[in-house]
């Protein structure tokens, strides 16, 4: 059994690395037990989709008076923390 402090680093690493079978379903396992640990994972995912709309919408935006350098700039900054 993951204590919930092994369970947010890989809460934290699946974001950058497809988890293995054994850590999806130790996590899983977790997740159904600890529903705090549930709330952390699912406040993570929500803030990632949040990251990716907004650097979506600010790239996309033609009402963004900045120079479009800026804007690519911006873009690629919020990529590297959502990715």
């Amino acid at each position: 059994m993951l204590t919930c402090k092994q369970a947010s680093q890989i809460i934290s690493q699946s974001l950058d690395r497809k988890l293995s079978w054994n850590e999806r379903f130790a996590l899983h396992l977790h997740l159904f037990i600890r529903k705090y640990c549930l709330r952390f994972s699912q406040q993570l995912h929500t803030l990632r989709v949040s990251l990716r709309r907004i650097s979506e919408n600010v790239e996309n935006d033609t009402n963004i008076k900045i120079p479009s350098e800026t804007k690519a700039r911006i873009a690629k900054s919020l990529e590297s923390v959502i990715d």
